[in-house]
């Protein structure tokens, strides 16, 4: 990808608010599950956590995250997102918005 291509990480953000946790219905973004998105020339790399390291669509929300970055930038050759859990997830992550919702 070349610099001029290079989306800005608001872009990454914007592609990863597509992407929805199956067991809630909210984007991943607004609960809080992305804790890093750093673009760089060739190479976009996020990382994300689950609200319990026992969640079982991990692997799945991992690989919708990945697709929707892949979609929206055709150009980027290189795409990772990593589960991780340190530091671990809390509820104060959550998009105010998405607190009301939940009651919270």
């Amino acid at each position: 990808m070349s610099e001029a291509a290079r989306p800005d990480d608001s872009e990454v953000w914007d592609a990863l608010r597509t992407v929805l946790d199956p067991e809630v219905g909210e984007n991943i973004v607004d609960l809080g599950l992305v804790y890093r998105v750093e673009t760089r020339p060739g190479a976009v790399e996020v990382d994300i956590t689950m609200t319990t390291p026992a969640c079982p669509a991990a692997g799945a929300i991992a690989a919708e995250a990945e697709a929707a970055i892949r979609s929206a930038f055709s150009g980027a050759p290189e795409v990772r997102v990593e589960v991780v859990y340190d530091p671990p997830w809390t509820p104060e992550r959550m998009a105010e918005e998405v607190k009301q919702r939940f009651g919270w």
